[in-house]
């Protein structure tokens, strides 16, 4: 009865707030304590009892009493810092505050008039009261006094973490005074201690960090734009050495991420009967720190390194980057160096990974973690802002443990239309490694892991299964996926020079997609179709050029299928061959129909579609390859050298543009954006938009095709060829096995051109980057904080949430 005594007390407060018309004097505490003092209201209670129509009517009719409430609010969380929450009731009151505050600000922020309301100093009664010692934060915005109260909260001992002191609980002088770096969360980066696991620290730390995410959450009611550079006030604040808890902050939510093990030593099922209170923690605390890491200066690369170098500080300062060395946690993740470090994180970024792969005889008997995307974005942000961890990544075989389970997330979501987000985040992490030579060569490991996907069995390197993921995703994919086909060739372009032995069933694959590619209705049918055909022409020159002894199965699916080449070389490019290639248009389908793949390895499942009603959020343009890849030439040395963009003509052949817009598909484009370079290939494979403003003539045809790398394949097909067949003619040989011993053991030296330089395209961020990845992670927080819906029905403006 006492709990429902609690709601309905704090029911008729609501009640009360609703209906006045005359503003309350923050001096009424008895009115004010009825939200916190006197009742104890869970998070998901308060959100029932506060409806949305009723702050925003608040908001409207009575905006002094929003403003005293809020005010109040955090009036007693700054009060229960400074006390240190000595008793139960005082920690009550801190949770109640927290509880509400996470209801009442996205409904401030999403008012543009009210959004100020948080970084204004209140006047009025008792705002002296938020510090009654010292005069200096008098004028301290209620925003400052929130997050710091929060900081603060977050170390408080017997409350947040274990207290130090066994007697008397400790003092207001010790809470202001102690060192939080004694009270980090977990053991792990530059933290040896690990503390003993208290359910009830996790479930007040949990609580705290949602009101931190929602004052973070400033950033979803501005519409999105990649020229601004303005900055989230909110997380400038936080990560400012303002706060004196920036270190052991990030040092608590890095260890306590990194070091949870979801399966551990348990019991089969016993996540069915135990509830884990530090996997809701785990969560929250990743989301915290993808928001946090967020740079909105340009690159994100750059930022790390001006943190790193403080030499070059003045540079930064000339391309307006403060958010590099003045964002502590930015800063914090670019200078971990230490092995023991960078070996922690990495372990327990692929223990979390890797657990939805993890297979048991008892079905569904371990835990699955559903916080992958945000595990992803985090590994992202430290390849881009910290190289030591990149290159400790890369140094040993620890790469493949990562590639696994993201080509498992590609294979499973190619298929739904709701977590395409996760399908771009999944090949932008590939496209940032294929720029290191290090990870070609390690893909050369035979992959022997047993993975639930519906891939043929196999026996190959890890450089195949990339390879036939790829290819279920280009032919099996959905549509909106095409824009992506650019970033996952050139990923194998990138890696080709590196491959010492692709198995049959890959090499078959990368054919597969020349002869879909180079079908003259295809490449006919769009501006940029042709760009496709010269990146998988470059992988076949880098592999022949660079890896032919190893390579006799490629070489040999290349003979059989050289009808390919030869029709390609012969394109026919006179206006009445155009016209009838685009008559066959109408069969379209990119080569799905030729697909023999329909059927799944036992065991496993292929991408079901998103289920109706599914909530998704729309993603932001990703600008084209050529904007988002530099290009570096290997020279013999094995250095990288830049290529200027106008050097190397096939290198521009290849630089295809591409984009992706998840809000809306590319038939419903306006004709018009095909003729802006950023937008051109955004068209690609639509089903009939493109014709109505471009159509394919001879001299375009012509342009494109003199340069088509065919001299190293046709000088290949014109030696072995002949050779091929006089000994099938001479042995009678009809067995490819002979034809291939045959293949290995021959040899190309001297009979081909000069190798061509190898070309890699390394990955390089912009302002377009930044803000996809901005509208990306937040739509994950949105979508993934269900319980309670924290932004749920309020005037989102940085993406559209949809229904499927």
């Amino acid at each position: 009865m006492g709990n429902a005594d609690s709601k309905l007390h704090f029911r008729k407060a609501v009640i009360q707030l609703t209906t006045k018309t005359r503003p309350v004097e923050a001096t009424d505490d008895a009115f004010w304590d009825q939200f916190w003092a006197d009742t104890s209201i869970a998070v998901q209670d308060v959100f029932a009892l506060v409806p949305a129509a009723e702050i925003r009517a608040v908001r409207e009719e009575s905006p002094s009493n929003l403003a005293t409430l809020c005010y109040k609010a955090v009036e007693r969380l700054v009060h229960g810092a400074e006390s240190g929450c000595p008793s139960d009731k005082e920690r009550q009151i801190v949770l109640n505050c927290t509880r509400l505050l996470t209801r009442i600000l996205p409904y401030i922020f999403e008012d543009a008039d009210w959004r100020g309301f948080f970084w204004s100093t209140v006047p009025g009664a008792g705002r002296g009261r938020l510090d009654d010692d010292g005069e200096d934060d008098e004028a301290r915005p209620l925003a400052e006094s929130l997050l710091l109260a929060i900081a603060d909260l977050l170390f408080c001992p017997d409350f947040t973490v274990q207290s130090h002191k066994k007697n008397s609980p400790d003092t207001v002088e010790d809470i202001q005074s102690i060192d939080s770096c004694e009270y980090i969360w977990e053991a792990g980066v530059g933290f040896a201690h690990s503390p003993p696991l208290n359910y009830v620290h996790d479930l007040n730390r949990t609580e705290l960090l949602k009101l931190l995410l929602t004052c973070f959450s400033e950033a979803m009611y501005l519409p999105p734009s990649s020229e601004s550079k303005s900055l989230n006030p909110w997380v400038t604040f936080f990560c400012s050495s303002e706060n004196r808890h920036a270190l052991p902050l990030f040092t608590s939510l890095l260890n306590v991420a990194c070091a949870y093990d979801p399966v551990g030593y348990g019991f089969p099922y016993n996540h069915l009967l135990l509830s884990d209170h530090r996997e809701q923690l785990v969560e929250q605390a990743l989301q915290i720190l993808v928001v946090t890491l967020e740079h909105e200066g340009g690159s994100a690369a750059s930022a790390a390194l001006h943190a790193l170098d403080a030499s070059a500080s003045t540079s930064a300062e000339e391309e307006q980057e403060p958010a590099g060395p003045d964002n502590l946690f930015v800063n914090y993740l670019s200078r971990i160096h230490r092995e023991e470090d960078l070996s922690f994180i990495l372990k327990g970024l692929v223990r979390l990974l890797n657990n939805p792969l993890v297979q048991t005889y008892l079905p569904r008997s371990t835990k699955k973690i559903q916080f992958h995307q945000e595990l992803l974005i985090l590994f992202w942000k430290f390849c881009d802002f910290n190289k030591k961890f990149l290159f400790f990544v890369l140094k040993s075989s620890d790469v493949l443990d990562m590639l696994v389970p993201i080509l498992f997330y590609l294979n499973d979501a190619r298929a739904d239309q709701s977590r395409v987000g996760l399908m771009h985040i999944g090949v932008f992490i590939l496209l940032l490694l294929s720029g290191e030579r290090n990870f070609g060569v390690r893909l050369n490991k035979p992959f022997t892991l047993r993975v639930p996907m519906d891939i043929p069995v196999f026996t190959g390197t890890h450089a195949d299964l990339l390879v036939m993921i790829f290819h279920k995703i280009i032919t099996s994919g959905h549509q909106r996926l095409q824009p992506l086909f650019d970033c996952l060739l050139t990923i194998i372009v990138n890696i080709s020079p590196y491959l010492k032995s692709l198995s049959m069933v890959s090499a078959n694959k990368l054919l597969h997609l020349l002869e879909a590619f180079s079908t003259p209705w295809f490449l006919f049918s769009n501006p940029q179709n042709h760009h496709l055909v010269f990146f998988l022409l470059e992988v076949f020159n880098n592999i022949i050029q660079y890896q032919f002894d190893g390579n006799c199965n490629l070489v040999y699916t290349i003979i059989r299928k050289r009808n390919v080449f030869h029709h390609l070389a012969n394109l026919p490019s006179d206006a009445a061959s155009i016209q009838k290639a685009m008559q066959k248009k109408k069969k379209s389908g990119i080569s799905r129909t030729n697909s023999t793949e329909n059927e799944s390895m036992e065991g496993s499942r292929p991408a079901a579609p998103a289920e109706p009603g599914t909530l998704k959020a729309s993603l932001e343009a990703t600008p084209g390859i050529d904007k988002i890849t530099e290009k570096s030439q290997v020279g013999m040395d094995g250095t990288m050298v830049a290529v200027p963009h106008s050097e190397s003509p096939q290198a521009a052949e290849s630089g295809a543009v591409t984009g992706a817009s998840d809000t809306e598909s590319n038939s419903e484009r306006h004709p018009e954006v095909y003729h802006t370079e950023s937008e051109a290939s955004r068209s690609r494979l639509s089903s009939g938009s493109s014709t109505a403003t471009w159509g394919a003539t001879p001299d375009w045809v012509s342009s494109w095709k003199v340069k088509l790398p065919l001299q190293t394949i046709m000088r290949l097909l014109q030696v072995l060829v002949p050779q091929v067949e006089k000994i099938c003619i001479d042995k009678g040989l009809t067995d490819e096995s002979e034809i291939l011993k045959f293949l290995q053991h021959g040899t190309l030296v001297g009979l081909l051109p000069v190798p061509h330089p190898i070309l890699i395209r390394k990955y390089q961020a912009n302002a377009g980057t930044a803000m996809w990845f901005r509208t990306y992670m937040w739509g994950v927080v949105y979508l993934r904080n269900v319980d309670p819906p924290i932004w749920y029905d309020t005037d989102i403006r940085l993406f559209e949430i949809q229904r499927i």
